[in-house]
């Protein structure tokens, strides 16, 4: 990550616009764009051993200048980030996770639970807040009977008040619909404490409704395809209001022919799961994902070192909108009006895309490697 951006590389990132305008998607300019944003992100040191760490960057447009506004160090590597409506962020630990931290605006751990390594239920490191804000539901696994758990915790101890079934195998990451109750991407892969995968012919992944103050099973969703992994979700709204779910996904076939083929994308539209576009990275694997444009999305894949455009006026497509080796943890930056853009993480630093505004790189403001997701906190 030391090397500098090449002149060829970033010239792949501003021809994603011209390919938007090629096909009659470039907008109308709107108010003039935010000035610095704060991401919240989870770092480790470029060699392997290094210790992680989660904080605060702050990206400054204006300087094209990336700082470290503050950062603590983990016990272990890191998984979801949660940023919380007090400036606070939610840390929780990979997969199977034994912890979860909280570390407030100025950077000071203020809440940490610790689990022991052989308890039966673990983390899947991914956590939301409830509508009310009174509590955190969290995704969890429960070795001893092999389901997954949405654990139900205390917003402010951290303390678990209930634990639900989440309707299915590894459930990874969980959000809240319009109503306020749980959609849980349930991963569906069998999984050992040391997290090794077994018996994925047993491959049981699916999309969850439960109900928000009792855990009841309201919906459920499957994929004719059982070794498509249902991994990271986002919700993402068109200018009509039409709201959809995008759905990030994983291979699991046990033939590489099979996974270059395999489709990285499921939108749940109204009530359908669908898989829009077989359009896919050569490697079948959707590592993040974030709204964009006008009810589309933008999905990652590290492996391939590419993000791609997915927009619901041309189904059927992936558009390269970023072009650079590690392009992994996606986060939704909405930039001048109409908004749509985002910004992504890459071995080399930060990339900012927007179907009307210039694209933007930022170098790491040290030797860094980031971890899987980052979220925006803020822009002004």
């Amino acid at each position: 990550m030391s090397h500098p951006m090449q002149r060829r590389d970033f010239l792949k990132l501003a021809g994603a616009c011209g390919l938007l305008a090629q096909g009659g998607m470039v907008l109308a300019a709107g108010d003039k764009e935010p000035q610095r944003a704060l991401v919240a992100a989870a770092w480790r040191g470029p060699n392997p051993t290094d210790t992680y760490h989660a904080g605060v960057l702050v990206a400054d447009w204006g300087r094209k200048k990336l700082d470290i506004f503050h950062s603590v160090p983990l016990p272990t590597r890191p998984h979801g980030l949660l940023p919380e409506p007090d400036g606070s962020l939610l840390v929780a630990g990979v997969r199977p996770g034994t912890w979860l931290m909280r570390i407030d605006a100025e950077g000071k751990v203020v809440r940490q639970i610790d689990i022991e390594a052989s308890a039966n239920v673990l983390l899947n490191g991914h956590a939301i807040l409830g509508k009310a804000g009174d509590v955190v539901f969290t995704t969890e696994t429960d070795f001893a009977s092999g389901r997954g758990k949405i654990g139900v915790r205390d917003r402010v101890t951290l303390a678990k008040l209930d634990e639900w079934d989440s309707g299915g195998l590894e459930p990874h990451q969980v959000l809240l619909d319009a109503d306020g109750h749980l959609v849980v991407a349930n991963g569906g892969i069998p999984r050992n404490r040391a997290d090794k995968k077994y018996d994925l012919q047993r491959m049981d992944s699916s999309l969850v409704r439960l109900d928000a103050k009792t855990g009841k099973l309201l919906r459920q969703w499957k994929l004719a395809d059982t070794r498509l992994s249902l991994r990271h979700i986002a919700w993402s709204t068109a200018p009509d209001g039409e709201r959809r779910l995008g759905v990030a996904m994983q291979a699991e076939h046990g033939e590489a022919a099979q996974r270059s083929q395999a489709p990285l994308l499921a939108v749940l539209e109204g009530d359908e799961l669908v898989v829009p576009t077989r359009a896919n990275d050569g490697f079948g694997y959707g590592g993040d994902l974030a709204a964009a444009y006008n009810g589309g999305f933008v999905v990652s894949s590290n492996q391939a070192g590419l993000a791609q455009l997915w927009h619901p006026g041309a189904p059927d497509k992936l558009t390269p909108v970023v072009e650079l080796q590690e392009a992994y943890a996606m986060a939704e930056w909405n930039g001048p009006k109409p908004g749509g853009g985002v910004l992504v993480s890459t071995a080399l630093g930060l990339v900012r895309w927007h179907p009307i505004a210039k694209p933007v790189f930022l170098a790491w403001p040290k030797p860094m490697a980031l971890d899987n997701h980052w979220a925006l906190i803020s822009e002004a």
